[in-house]
């Protein structure tokens, strides 16, 4: 019996060191995502992006911050924290990767589908992309 009480609270060591809450992991759209095509044609992507800045300055500088460094004051309890859209990790992605995230959100990110429409969702792609970090 005495062996059963010191491998109970071993195993629930072993568990609580080793378990990773969803949040903690790294973001990873699914391939699927990858294979999205952004609809907006190169001559069009910059009204788009203008389009998608007033969206950002409504609905993200909260939690990403005004220059989309994940420093927004409504960001600074989350966890995880929100991303740096300006950082190489979000910038590699495709925008169908970026667009997967923003639709469907996780942790504390809202799931903004059923609430921006694709074009928007598209447009704030689009404005993440001239966000980029100067060298």
């Amino acid at each position: 019996m005495k062996k059963m009480l010191v491998l109970i609270p071993a195993a629930v060591m072993l568990f609580a060191f080793t378990y990773v809450a969803p949040e903690t992991k790294p973001w990873i759209a699914p391939a699927s995502a990858k294979k999205l095509k952004n609809p907006v044609t190169t001559s069009k992507k910059s009204s788009s992006a203008k389009a998608g800045k007033k969206i950002f300055k409504s609905r993200c500088v909260a939690c990403h911050g005004a220059a989309g460094k994940g420093d927004g004051p409504g960001g600074k309890a989350l966890n995880p924290k929100p991303a740096n859209l300006t950082s190489y990790k979000v910038q590699k992605q495709v925008d169908g990767e970026i667009y997967w995230k923003i639709t469907n959100g996780r942790g504390a990110m809202v799931k903004w589908e059923g609430i921006l429409s694709k074009t928007d969702r598209w447009n704030l792609v689009n404005y993440i992309r001239t966000i980029k970090a100067s060298k």
